[in-house]
């Protein structure tokens, strides 16, 4: 066997690893290899319009289409995972919102031991991802490669929920990535002239053209290449055949919170009797692979208007929605152009907390998702929806490879409200979220709550309309988590304890889960990842010794 030889193999394009098969090879003095699984690129039709994420969302040919195992805390029902499978990875299928999270996030992982990791020191990576005219010089990047604006009010329904939001306490924000997360506010976006802006459009198309990175589509990792306690390449698949490559520096992993544990798993490293169990030889203990699973759970709550035309919903049906794709066509306006939950609200579930503690994402029309969670489409009732959830979920579940076969899914076992505080939020958010609906101007337009509905009162009602009807918002997030203690993964550098040339660089790796979407922070693991490998290559003891590529 012929095997190809690197200095560096980033396994996955998403939102870190994207970032990283570009600045790994910006200065051309080293040869990287980046490894994608999925076969479609940049110009995919779908990944083009940020609603495109309507068409794939349960599309196989884009989509990993992973499913949780049912659990009693989310109502014994399996959960739709819907994970990016293309070039770009998750950043080319998610909602395009950008939130980075909160102050309180980043400090509180710095706290937990996690040195470099404090708010002030990953706020430079932020800035050197974006491009905007949002906000102020002090939080925000002018000349970064991701484009970042505003969703535009494509309805009179914006300004009628902001004005009640005001009455309910809650103050409007312009900038909710400056000084404050707290308040109402459009949401920020990933998008350029009504196109999507993922890590496919912005880091790895550019820097496809030179001659010392090689991007693999197809391409999928089956297990790394270990020599004793060093990492010396990965074993992948590609059009039936298993081939080989090696890394004289590094490997990163990248693949995702479920895939990054999957493949250490499927290389003998992780917990010994979880290894056993599916016949793997162990060849390094570290029991916290896979584990501290977290991600956040959201009711879903709907309202019905009392007459047309102050939502989209029309617009999301029928020949208007022809109407829309064509407007997006020609003029890159419009509902395609903007993506799903055009609005957010942070805010808090009691008086005296330091930050919000509670995320609202906010629609001008009703998604119909069919039980099984796979089929989605805009309702014909004209009305609101809005997603309401815990921003620093507690609960934690796992995910571990359920056969030795690296083709099969891995068992993804998520534990929701397993906490006081993350049930008592929870309830709280669904009580927030009615406050807003119980106020002028919004409670003259609004015909009737439709979920959870008005006989839902109690505490114990709520948590179980929760429980039984919840869904994740595909922010899944600390299966190899950092840190130093004995469950953790790797250390504050992504190094993987105890194997020498192995890192991991994607949301995996988040000791606790941040107050928001995870794109763009895993955007910025990949750039501060990219500067500590490109720091410990120059390091004299770091240089390789050069190793026959033969296979």
């Amino acid at each position: 066997m012929h095997v190809e030889t690197y200095d560096f193999i980033v396994v996955g394009s998403g939102s870190a690893g994207g970032v990283l098969a570009n600045r790994l090879s910006e200065d051309g003095k080293y040869r990287v290899l980046c490894l994608e699984a999925g076969t479609k690129g940049a110009k995919y039709i779908w990944t083009r319009p940020p609603l495109g994420l309507a068409y794939m969302i349960d599309n196989p040919v884009v989509n990993w289409r992973y499913e949780s195992e049912p659990d009693p805390t989310h109502g014994n029902r399996p959960i739709p995972v819907p994970r990016g499978k293309l070039l770009g990875g998750s950043s080319a299928m998610n909602g395009i919102v950008y939130n980075r999270g909160q102050k309180l996030d980043y400090d509180t992982w710095c706290k937990l031991g996690c040195k470099g990791w404090s708010h002030a020191e990953v706020l430079p990576y932020f800035k050197k991802i974006e491009s905007t005219e949002i906000g102020l010089d002090e939080y925000h990047g002018r000349t970064g490669p991701v484009k970042v604006i505003q969703s535009s009010k494509l309805c009179s329904f914006f300004d009628y929920f902001i004005r009640s939001a005001e009455a309910a306490g809650i103050p409007h924000n312009p900038d909710y990535s400056g000084a404050s997360q707290e308040g109402v506010a459009m949401a920020q976006i990933t998008a350029w002239r009504g196109e999507r802006q993922s890590t496919a459009t912005q880091y790895i198309e550019p820097a496809r053209r030179r001659g010392n990175l090689t991007v693999l589509g197809g391409a999928e990792a089956t297990s790394l290449l270990l020599d004793g306690k060093r990492c010396t390449g990965v074993r992948y698949s590609q059009e039936g055949r298993i081939l080989e490559a090696r890394a004289l520096r590094e490997v990163i992993l990248a693949a995702g919170t479920a895939n990054t544990p999957k493949l250490l798993e499927l290389s003998g490293i992780g917990n010994p009797e979880i290894l056993r169990q599916q016949g793997i030889s162990v060849v390094h203990e570290l029991k916290g692979v896979g584990e501290n699973l977290r991600d956040h759970y959201a009711a879903i709550m709907k309202w019905k208007f009392h007459r047309p035309g102050v939502s989209l919903a029309s617009r999301g049906r029928g020949w208007r929605l022809g109407l829309e794709i064509l407007r997006w066509v020609f003029l890159r306006r419009g509902m395609l152009a903007q993506g799903h939950g055009a609005m957010r609200v942070f805010t808090r579930s009691k008086p005296g907390l330091n930050e919000p503690d509670i995320m609202m994402v906010v629609s001008p029309y009703i998604i119909d998702i069919k039980k099984s969670g796979k089929s989605r489409k805009v309702s014909e009732v004209e009305g609101f929806m809005m997603y309401t959830h815990v921003q620093r979920t507690q609960s934690t579940g796992s995910i571990h490879i359920r056969s030795p076969d690296p083709f099969s899914p891995p068992a993804i076992r998520y534990r929701f409200l397993d906490t006081y505080d993350d049930r008592t939020v929870a309830v709280a958010a669904v009580r927030r979220a009615r406050d807003i609906a119980a106020v002028s101007p919004m409670r003259e337009l609004i015909a009737e709550e439709l979920a959870p509905g008005p006989e839902v009162q109690s505490d114990e009602a709520i948590l179980e309309f929760i429980r039984n009807t919840g869904q994740i918002t595909q922010h899944m997030v600390g299966t190899c988590r950092m840190g130093h203690d004995a469950m953790s993964v790797v250390d504050e550098r992504l190094r993987v304890h105890g194997i020498a040339g192995l890192r991991v660089a994607d949301a995996s790796i988040m000791p606790t889960i941040i107050s928001g979407n995870t794109s763009v922070p895993c955007m910025m693991i990949g750039e501060k990842c990219a500067d500590m490998v490109l720091e410990d290559a120059m390091r004299p003891a770091a240089v390789p010794t050069r190793v026959s590529a033969k296979g």
